[in-house]
Order: C-alpha cells, then structure tokens, then sequence
C-alpha cells in the first residue's frame, strides 16, 4: 500500500511512502483486538481497594446485647457485620488485574489495528520535523494544516523531540507516542493516526525483529 507523505503545512510533498502489507495490510483479527484493548485497560487499574473484616475493626468487644430475648440476630460484638459500622463480609481485598496476553496476539491485535487505519483513510504519513522553539501556537498550526483541529488525533514519532512534546500538551484531542512504545489502546483510542516517516520505519523494524 503507498501513501503519500504530507509536510507540515498539509501539503504533499511529491513523495509516496510503501507501507508494508505484512503490517498495514494483514487480515484483522477482531478478538485480538479486544483481548489486547481488555489487558492494557485492565493494567491500568491499581487494585488497592480493601475493606475491613472484623477482625480489623478497633470497637468495645463488651457484650452490647443479652443472648436470647431481644427478637433479633445473636451477635455477642459490636464487630459483628450485622451492626452497622462492624467489619464486613468478603470484602475486596488488594489484588492485581494484569491479564497475561501472549506476545504474538499482541503483535496481531496492533497489526490489525494499523491495519484498519489504513484501510479507513485514518492513517496519515507526515514527513519528519523538529520544532527549534517550544511554542503551542507553532504546532497548533500543524494541526490546523492537517485538518485535525478538534480530531481525537494521535501523533507517533520515532524520537519525540522535548520542544516539539512541549508544543502540543496543551492542545485538547491531541497525544504524542513514540514508535517504540506505540500500544494498541493508543491506535484503536484515536480518529486519525499520524505517522512520521521515522516512526514507519521503526514500527517495520519492530515488528521484523519479533
């Protein structure tokens, strides 16, 4: 599949980049894609939530009510979980949520997910350049030159330079990644996926080395 490299002013550059079928034009596999969206969302979560049991509740062990006669439950503390402000029963307890994927559905869910960007015209090619000062206004012109003004967009690079990663943080629907560490909630997460030319390379050079 070729596409054709943009510069930063939104213009063609005269120049088509071949973007390579193994990777950008494999046969998607949807449940790789979701197995692998499901394990990043699930590692984000911490897991640290914890109740007390009552045998972890600081409360007068005094037998607050007779045996018998009272009508209701037996419950000789007020540790009990019948009373309120008492332990409570199988409550969660810190744990993790790490879902263990095999790396090579890992690496058919992201070519997939390329795959589909390509296919649906979300997929631009933008030709290499470095912001010399840290300016918002210098890389919201990009985006208004590529048409992505108020577009869930993510820019990949193969080494995010400091100055261009300033310029854009404060910029609403816009993220930066770098080729190396591009993962599939990134990808399926966007509208338009932006490409460097360095950062094709490095993604056919990842992906040729697995």
């Amino acid at each position: 599949m070729k596409v054709k490299v943009l510069n930063k002013e939104g213009n063609e550059t005269g120049r088509e980049l071949e973007l390579a079928d193994d990777i950008f034009g494999v046969e998607p596999n949807d449940h790789a894609v979701y197995l692998s969206v499901k394990a990043y969302l699930a590692a984000q979560r911490q897991g640290t939530h914890k109740s007390k049991e009552k045998n972890e509740i600081s409360r007068t062990t005094k037998k607050a009510f007779r045996q018998k006669g009272t009508g209701g439950a037996r419950r000789g503390s007020m540790k009990s979980p019948l009373v309120k402000g008492g332990g409570r029963v199988f409550g969660p307890k810190p744990h993790t949520y790490e879902l263990k994927i095999n790396k090579k559905v890992k690496s058919v869910a992201k070519k997939s997910a390329l795959t589909y960007k390509a296919k649906d015209g979300n997929l631009i090619v933008l030709e290499d350049f470095v912001l010399s000062t840290p300016k918002t206004k210098d890389f919201a012109a990009v985006v208004k030159n590529l048409n992505l003004k108020d577009t869930k967009s993510v820019f990949v690079f193969e080494n995010t330079d400091k100055n261009t990663l300033l310029s854009a943080r404060n910029i609403p629907c816009v993220q930066f990644a770098n080729a190396k560490e591009l993962n599939i909630f990134d990808i399926m997460n966007c509208k338009k996926l932006i490409l460097s030319e360095g950062a094709v390379k490095s993604l056919e050079q990842n992906f040729s080395n697995n």
